[in-house]
């Protein structure tokens, strides 16, 4: 059987979060940069996680440049309506989002998928791409089970 370049990240994913000696928040900085370096639409990486108390999403590892909005009121912007939603959100141009919050003017589509455990979002991936309508299935597909097995080693359930 012939391994696709997906299969190939998502082998390395989970050899990486089954390390031990690693921490979470190493791993998702390892697995952002890996992400961008290997699938070349994907121009900036982040992961934000929940504090559904204070209803905002805070970036926790990123690859690209950096950004200003490391702390994100759920509802605002393509990453705070996945927070409301829970649902994958693929947009093909930024500028045709009212909610868009733009990190750089570079950016022309934008792929969010949500972490869920227990169909709670603790977190979500956050994809910008400097390419119009950059994002296919495939990658939909990839990031969710990135997502499913970055859930599967979460265990600190203190943002709730």
């Amino acid at each position: 059987m012939i391994q696709t370049s997906n299969d190939i990240l998502l082998d390395w994913t989970k050899n990486l979060f089954e390390k031990k000696e690693f921490s979470f928040d190493y791993k998702l900085q390892q697995l952002s940069e890996k992400l961008k370096k290997e699938v070349a639409h994907f121009d900036w990486v982040g992961f934000y996680f929940a504090n559904h108390k204070n209803q905002t999403l805070n970036l926790k590892a990123f690859a690209g440049i950096p950004t200003e909005h490391t702390s994100i009121p759920f509802g605002r912007g393509i990453c705070g309506q996945v927070a409301l939603s829970n649902q994958t959100l693929n947009v093909p141009d930024v500028k045709e989002s009212q909610n868009y919050i733009a990190c750089s003017l570079e950016v022309k589509s934008e792929l969010v998928v949500p972490i869920l455990i227990d169909c709670i979002n603790i977190g979500q991936i956050d994809i910008d791409s400097n390419t119009p309508n950059a994002f296919s299935s495939a990658d939909e597909k990839l990031l969710a089970s990135i997502c499913e097995k970055i859930a599967s080693h979460y265990t600190t359930l203190q943002v709730f």
